[in-house]
């Protein structure tokens, strides 16, 4: 009897976490809507335009370099006004091409300097601090190796620091690969909310909200006031956002702007940016929680800013409760707890559906039909669920301080599902230890399904169908990509 107790009080509480998430989520929500009919204030362009230096961190884009370069160098703007810094720790043949595509862009008139380092300390915040040191601008723009920036990227963003206030502005992310597969289509489902409701009602609501890594324009005096690019955790641009605003500088989100990006194709390189992503926020969220609630910004945002660092915790509630799952139907059907606590916990289903409504507005904001969503949002949601184990790691080995490198992400430069990565010299050419936990994991949610039909009680059997369907996308595309690379 104490063992089903006990299972049962964690359930609870690993719901009520997820709840309590939820209603956040529910929050935004109000806002994005309340705001969204509201114009955008008019911005006009300066007089004088800024000199701008624009930073490409780069490390090993055998792939991506060219197109990066090229995009970037094809901006609308004045060249005697433009600085590109190329900050490379390449340690592969692609330093060499680099140099090559750099030196031609000099004899074509780009102040564009390729910047190395002996050693890649700070790995990506490292290079930007290092670079930032040396910049001729008071913007910096900076981009990724995936990013395309559209041609007038810089003066829809630069108006906006008018505002003397304005540190950092950021833009929305685009999918150039969107369609290339399921597993691309669910990733650009899922960012798709994060920079529409997210980042939309953070930003009208006042509350603190973050640089996304890429694709936006800081002012270099907020950086140095905020401390510089820190490299002590693995989302250096979440944890200098907070540090910034703490600072009292004001981001600014523009959401009709989108710089189209690539997202990645195969399964092992969307785990580790999901790894990285996650471990780096637990990090921040170690660093930052206690100087949010020191600071003098309001319960508010107080509230919501902690919400937002401890987000990824979910990740372990979400598999807590899933793994559980399957003990509570057993008790539920072999024990004498009474049949009203089962009962009672469908009021959690609120949570699910305020997470069906938040997809579902930001579907509609892309003007997408209500028949793609209804077929993409289930995968969406069971793919989800099912990386909670993937994602748990990371929390985990943030939350204990287990210390790893910044692992990026592999580009493939690949639209056509026809185009193979077979070749690609970065890609994980073995199956991941997890692969296997995650094999269990599939057969255990298929007895979650064989339970439902043998007791007659089919209250949890939509969450394990899913579950099932998650974790058979995990493993296809593991398997899919180990005889695609073999």
């Amino acid at each position: 009897m104490i063992w089903q107790v006990s299972i049962l009080i964690l359930y609870t509480l690993s719901l009520s976490v997820i709840f309590i998430f939820s209603i956040g989520q529910a929050y935004l929500i109000y806002f994005y809507l309340k705001t969204s009919d509201e114009h955008n204030e008019e911005v006009i362009t300066p007089s004088v335009l800024p000199i701008v230096t624009i930073q490409l961190p780069l490390f090993n884009e055998l792939y991506v370099t060219e197109r990066l370069i090229n995009s970037v160098c094809n901006l609308n703007y004045p060249i005697s006004k433009l600085e590109i810094q190329v900050l490379d720790d390449s340690n592969d043949d692609s330093l060499i091409l680099t140099a090559n595509i750099i030196k031609q862009k000099i004899a074509e008139g780009f102040n564009i300097k390729h910047i190395t380092r002996d050693k890649n300390i700070g790995f990506k915040a490292g290079a930007l601090q290092h670079g930032l040191s040396n910049a001729q601008g008071e913007l910096i723009a900076i981009f990724d190796a995936d990013f395309l920036p559209e041609a007038d990227f810089l003066h829809q963003l630069i108006p906006h620091f008018q505002n003397p206030n304005i540190g950092m502005v950021q833009s929305r992310w685009g999918h150039i690969n969107k369609n290339y597969s399921l597993l691309t289509k669910i990733q650009g489902f899922g960012l798709d909310g994060h920079f529409t409701i997210e980042q939309t009602g953070r930003n009208k609501a006042n509350l603190f909200m973050n640089f996304n890594g890429t694709a936006g324009i800081w002012r270099k005096q907020c950086i140095s006031d905020a401390g510089g690019w820190q490299h002590d955790t693995l989302t250096e641009d979440l944890d200098l956002s907070y540090r910034a605003q703490l600072k009292g500088w004001k981001f600014k989100y523009v959401e009709e702007l989108t710089t189209p990006a690539e997202l990645p194709i195969e399964l092992n390189a969307f785990k580790s940016q999901q790894h990285r992503w996650t471990k780096g926020a637990i990090e921040t969220s170690k660093k930052m929680i206690k100087e949010i609630w020191k600071a003098d910004v309001g319960l508010k945002k107080k509230i919501f800013g902690s919400l937002h660092l401890l987000n990824s915790y979910v990740f372990l509630f979400v598999f807590l409760t899933s793994i559980l799952s399957l003990p509570v139907l057993l008790i539920k059907n072999n024990s004498n707890i009474p049949v009203i606590y089962f009962q009672l916990l469908s009021v959690f289903m609120i949570g699910f559906i305020i997470v069906t409504v938040f997809y579902l507005i930001a579907n509609f904001s892309k003007k997408d039909s209500f028949k793609a969503f209804a077929k993409l949002f289930p995968m969406f949601l069971s793919v989800s669920m099912a990386l909670s184990f993937h994602n748990s790691i990371a929390v985990l080995e943030g939350l204990f301080n287990f210390k790893s490198d910044f692992i990026r992400t592999p580009k493939f430069n690949l639209s056509n599902i026809k185009q193979s990565f077979k070749d690609n010299v970065y890609i994980n050419k073995k199956l991941p230890k997890s692969f296997y936990v995650e094999l269990f994991l599939f057969v255990y949610f298929f007895l979650g399904i064989v339970a439902a039909f043998y007791y007659n009680d089919y209250g949890l059997l939509p969450f394990h169908l899913m579950l099932f369907l998650g974790f058979g996308i995990l493993n296809y595309y593991a398997l899919k990509h180990q005889l695609v690379k073999n």
